[in-house]
């Protein structure tokens, strides 16, 4: 076998390595840095080419990125303009447009379906600890946690969805 045989595998590792990296960041200083999002987008498209674009063709991809970082781009102006606040981070908008490179549209929007399914839980999860640990009720209004590890989640489990059957085919 040769090496670009197994350059699909290689990628997609980097990109699982990239999005633990994203979440552990996003986790301890609440940033996403735009070189990592950058390196998760490219390893995106690199990936599809070593396929051949067998499974989603270039268009499609740049569909799954415009569809991405455009809803979260929505949810954040209008939750900014609702709270007066930010919201949503940026870092967060490119996070999801990378996810649109690896994942297309369907891809995509079950990776934003899964990772705010993985943000509730990490939100009910962290306010519950926080009111053990202060032995108080917990307090979900205006809990505030970093969207994007939910968001890493949500497009982990949509690869392995994805790409599974055509990765062990």
């Amino acid at each position: 076998m040769d090496v670009l045989h197994f350059l699909p595998y290689i990628i997609g590792l980097g990109g699982v390595i990239t999005l633990v990296t994203l979440s552990i960041i996003d986790l301890r200083v609440w940033l996403l840095p735009n070189w990592l999002n950058l390196t998760l987008g490219i390893l995106g498209i690199a990936f599809h080419a070593s396929l051949q674009f067998t499974i989603l063709e270039p268009i499609q991809l740049l569909y799954g990125a415009f569809l991405g970082a455009g809803t979260l781009l929505t949810i954040r102006f209008f939750g900014n303009m609702y709270y007066k606040q930010d919201t949503l981070g940026l870092g967060d908008v490119k996070l999801l447009g990378a996810a649109g490179l690896w994942l297309g549209v369907e891809g995509v929007v079950m990776a934003m379906t899964i990772g705010a399914f993985a943000g509730l839980l990490h939100g009910i999860g962290f306010a519950l600890a926080r009111a053990i640990k202060e032995k108080s009720k917990p307090d979900m209004h205006r809990l505030m946690i970093p969207a994007g590890p939910g968001f890493c989640v949500g497009i982990l489990v949509s690869c392995i969805w994805k790409f599974y059957p055509y990765l062990m085919g």
